[in-house]
Formats: C-alpha cells, sequence, structure tokens
C-alpha cells in the first residue's frame, strides 16, 4: 500500500495544527521556542534536518526582528508554500494576542497559588526545553574539538558582550573561524537543497518593500492616526536585533513617551506577557488595544502586524538566494562554524535568563531534571512535558 502526499490544502492544515499546538503551548521566550520547534519539526515530525535546522537558526539571527516566529514562518512556508507560512505564524501567534488584547479590555487574571504555581511551573518547563535542545543540537553540529571549541568561544562572547550585538558577533566569529578550519570537515557540496517557494524576483519585491515602508511610513504618518500606528509598530520591528525582550525599550518610546499608553500600563501589560505562551511581540497587540486611535480591536491587528511585517519581507527576501549560498563548499564551513555558534549561544541562554529566573532551588531542579529526562529517555512531544511540569509547579508551590 502507498501513502498518497498531502494535497497543499492537507499541507496547510497540517501546518496550521501543529503550530497551534505550539502556540498554546509554547512558554519560555524564544530560545525555548525554537526548542520547541527542534523538538517537533526536527525530532518527532522530521520536516528538515538538524543541520537545516540550525542553518535557518543561524540566518534568523541574523536578521532584525522576532527570529523564533521567521523560523515558524520559514517552516511553514517550506512545507506549504506562502499559505503554509501564513497560517505557521497566524496559529503560533493568535493565541497570545487575543489572551493579551482580552487582558488589554480588562479581563480577569488569574490569581492565587495555584496560578503562581503554574507560572512558575511554566518556566521551569523552559530549562528543560531549552537544556534538551542544546543537548540535541551539540551532539550533531559539535562532533569535533574545533566545533566544540566554537560553542564555548560564543559562550563566552554572549556572556561578555550583553544584548543582541553579542549574539550577532559571536555568530559571524563562529562563521569566520569555520570558514578557516572546518573545510577539512566539508567532504561535498551540500546534497540537501531546502525548497522555498520564493522566486528571486518575489525577494527582491519584499526587500524593496521591506526599505520603502521603512522611509515612507514616517512621511506618511501625520496624515492619520492609524499610520501613525503603523510607522511606530513597523519601525520597531524592523530595526530591533534578537526580537523578544529587546523591543520593548523601542515599544517603550514610541507608545509611553508619545502619551498613547502609560508606563504603569506599559509595565503591566508586559508583565502579562511573561505568564503566557507564544512570541513577546505580541505584547504589540495588548499596546494597540490601549492606544486611543479609533476601533481598538483594528488597531491591535495592524499593531501585531506591523511589528511582525519587516522581519518576514527580510526573510522572503533573503531565502531565494539562501540554497545556492550554502551549497558552495566554503560557505558549507561558514555555515558550520556559524551552527557550532548557535548551539553557544543557546548554551549561554539556557543559563541567563531561562535558568536564573525559573530554578530557585533544590525542588525546581528536581522538577527540570523531570522535564528534561521526559523528553530524552521517555521521548514524551513537548505539549506533554508542559503540563506534567506545570502541574508539578503547583505542587512545589511555597
Amino acid at each position: 500500500m502507498t501513502t498518497q502526499p498531502l494535497s497543499t490544502t492537507s499541507r496547510v492544515s497540517e501546518v496550521f495544527k501543529a503550530f497551534l499546538l505550539l502556540g498554546l503551548t509554547s512558554f519560555g521566550g524564544p530560545v525555548a521556542h525554537l526548542g520547541y520547534f527542534r523538538s517537533e519539526f526536527v525530532a518527532r515530525r522530521q520536516w528538515l534536518t538538524e543541520s537545516a535546522y540550525a542553518d535557518l537558526v543561524a540566518l534568523c539571527q541574523f536578521l532584525p526582528g522576532p527570529a523564533s516566529s521567521q523560523v515558524g514562518f520559514a517552516l511553514g512556508l517550506m512545507r506549504a508554500g506562502p499559505w503554509g507560512a501564513a497560517m505557521a505564524w497566524l496559529a503560533f501567534t493568535l493565541p497570545s494576542a487575543i489572551v493579551l488584547v482580552l487582558f488589554a479590555f480588562g479581563a480577569a487574571v488569574l490569581d492565587g497559588p495555584i496560578a503562581s504555581g503554574i507560572i512558575h511551573g511554566l518556566k521551569v518547563v523552559a530549562v528543560a526545553i531549552v537544556a534538551h535542545a542544546v543537548w540535541g543540537m551539540a551532539r550533531n553540529l559539535c562532533p569535533d574539538n574545533t566545533r566544540a571549541g566554537i560553542a564555548l568561544a560564543a559562550v563566552l562572547t554572549v556572556v561578555m558582550v550583553s544584548g543582541p550585538l553579542g549574539q550577532v558577533a559571536a555568530i559571524a566569529l563562529g562563521g569566520l573561524v569555520g570558514l578557516a578550519l572546518c573545510r577539512d570537515s566539508v567532504a561535498a557540496p551540500a546534497s540537501e537543497s531546502l525548497s522555498f517557494p520564493v522566486s528571486r524576483l518575489a525577494g527582491l519585491v519584499a526587500l524593496g518593500l521591506f526599505g520603502g515602508l521603512l522611509i515612507l511610513l514616517p512621511l506618511l504618518a501625520g496624515s492619520a492616526g492609524w499610520l501613525n500606528v503603523a510607522d511606530a509598530f513597523y519601525r520597531s520591528g524592523a530595526l530591533v536585533f534578537g526580537g523578544g525582550h529587546v523591543v520593548l525599550p523601542l515599544l517603550e518610546a514610541e507608545v509611553v513617551q508619545s502619551g498613547w499608553v502609560s508606563a504603569e500600563q506599559f509595565l503591566t501589560g508586559y508583565g502579562a506577557a511573561q505568564a503566557i505562551p507564544g512570541p513577546l511581540f505580541t505584547f504589540s497587540a495588548y499596546l494597540g488595544a490601549l492606544i486611543p486611535a479609533g476601533g481598538s480591536l483594528l488597531i491591535a491587528a495592524l499593531s501585531l502586524l506591523a511589528i511582525f511585517l519587516p522581519g518576514f519581507l527580510l526573510l522572503v527576501g533573503i531565502l531565494p538566494f539562501w540554497n545556492r549560498f550554502r551549497q558552495w563548499q566554503w560557505a558549507q564551513a561558514l555555515m558550520r562554524g556559524a551552527n557550532a555558534a548557535v548551539v553557544g549561544i543557546l548554551a549561554a541562554a539556557l543559563y541567563q535568563p531561562v535558568w536564573t529566573s525559573a530554578i530557585l532551588g533544590p525542588p525546581e531542579f528536581a522538577l527540570a531534571l523531570t522535564g528534561f529526562l521526559l523528553l530524552t529517555v521517555w521521548k514524551l512531544p513537548a505539549w506533554a512535558v508542559v503540563i506534567v511540569v506545570a502541574l508539578g509547579g503547583v505542587l512545589i508551590a511555597p
């Protein structure tokens, strides 16, 4: 009996369902999201190899915008075309965006010891997820002393140079070292070619749109309130490397200093965003819902789209040229070094902020270790481990 290939509609549905589950369960921020994606799409579904996944992560780390959402967008694009990319973003983003908009409108917030225990357990499960990702990627991407050394150097780089600059520097240095020292491990041109249904013309158009909007929106912003909002959030998404928490100072400058949102509202929403799954960029939907520009839901949707759009335009612009780049032997050597650096970056993030914010004592360590073993030994899916460890957080709550 032969297995029939999935139709385009079936693939789009498959992408939507997979990312919706992740959007409901992916706690822990962008680093943890990359671990969830690896568990689901590399280890479980085998949509792509470990090396190809690391290439995607390295590419998205270089680009402005939310790296984990860009990786998810690219995975959806690879699996089911443009509709797959759109559904991957929508499904991964919508759950947290809805919760934050409801919170902005005054929806009741969970409180009490049980809720606090669950939230603490969700922080602990991020330790297990990221540790599992680091463990698996290190075995595959740092198999020799040279690449292990690159990973260690990346750890030292991001420790000494904090923020997104340190991450970009670590990947760049890793690539250069790989170019010099990892050519011996490149025996032949890469046999794998990831399929992204984006033409070069479409890529150039996307790059043109990215730059054009960055220039035109400030010029048009004074003509309408919604254009002011689009400009503020588009610029925030376009000018930040590292995503996540890095975008917060830019957003604060745009919405608090302009008087759209009070400092108290801003910080309250930021706190709520830490307790829900999905990308932190959905914080923009909360802010948009509070902006007095008329049509709160529409402004929330506009804010959400505007902050994600520049990162996606850049990604679409780069992808058509990426496969040829990574087929060259010197490029393979460069990417081997960059991939090893990604392992080091994830290892550093495992400690700070993931470990330091979650592991407060022996009970948390035991719970995180349980989650790690459930992933590595019992091979439970990440969403099941989230449930187990979150409930464990209630048991260890003071």
